[in-house]
């Protein structure tokens, strides 16, 4: 929309613009979140197939008329867009799951040939520093939390709004978001993480971004890697 200003223009922005690097017969990862669903959007007309990576994401396009397919049904994924709760601008390190689902981003974003991150200008930062969500088996909670904390992290369960109890994952499992401080060496961290047993996914993305456009009042920033 012309002459949009805000965070949702930016967002809009972002997202439309880094829907116009999909080509024609491209399978596409959809990406969860308010900034990923303005690409979905931008997909309306697009002759793409979309692999969504969240209920969210999967409801959009079909509402945009994105035909789904699953990556049991691909060769590839060719690209992939998809939000940040925060990213560094300079190592391209990013901090996703505020949604709840980064599991299946990971494993989508990380198929893709190129990976394309759409963020507003609040996203972005020297150094990651926003708590860390963890997914993890419900069974496993306690062995997590105490090994997260042997990590110099603080757990917190994810409480769920609008429902007693803890949020529950597309997968089934618990979230915890587990607050570093900043966080001066993502890799390690991120090393660290997948390795505590009971541990399904955790939303430090390294090394995976190739491509990250930021909304802002002139228009999109692009920041590559």
């Amino acid at each position: 929309m012309k002459g949009e200003g805000g965070s949702e223009g930016a967002k809009r922005r972002a997202g439309q613009r880094a829907a116009r690097e999909v080509e024609s017969g491209w399978v596409v990862g959809l990406g969860t979140g308010s900034t990923a669903a303005h690409a979905i959007r931008a997909l309306e007309d697009a002759d793409v197939r979309g692999i969504p990576t969240s209920y969210q994401s999967r409801g959009l396009a079909i509402e945009a008329g994105v035909p789904l397919t699953s990556l049991d049904e691909v060769e590839g994924v060719d690209l992939s867009i998809d939000g940040a709760d925060q990213f560094a601008r300079g190592s391209g390190a990013l901090i996703k799951g505020g949604g709840g689902a980064h599991a299946r981003e990971k494993i989508i974003d990380g198929a893709a040939d190129r990976f394309l991150v759409v963020a507003d200008p609040t996203k972005a930062t020297d150094v990651l520093d926003r708590p860390v969500p963890v997914e993890c088996l419900p069974d496993a909670r306690p062995v997590v939390e105490n090994r997260l904390r042997e990590c110099g992290g603080e757990p917190d369960l994810r409480e769920a709004a609008g429902k007693d109890g803890p949020v529950i994952t597309d997968n089934g499992n618990l979230l915890i978001d587990c607050a570093f401080g900043a966080i001066e060496d993502p890799g390690g961290l991120a090393t660290r993480l997948s390795a505590i047993p009971g541990v399904v996914e955790h939303g430090l993305f390294v090394d995976l971004a190739d491509t990250v456009y930021v909304g802002i009042e002139e228009g999109v920033e692009r920041i590559d890697y």
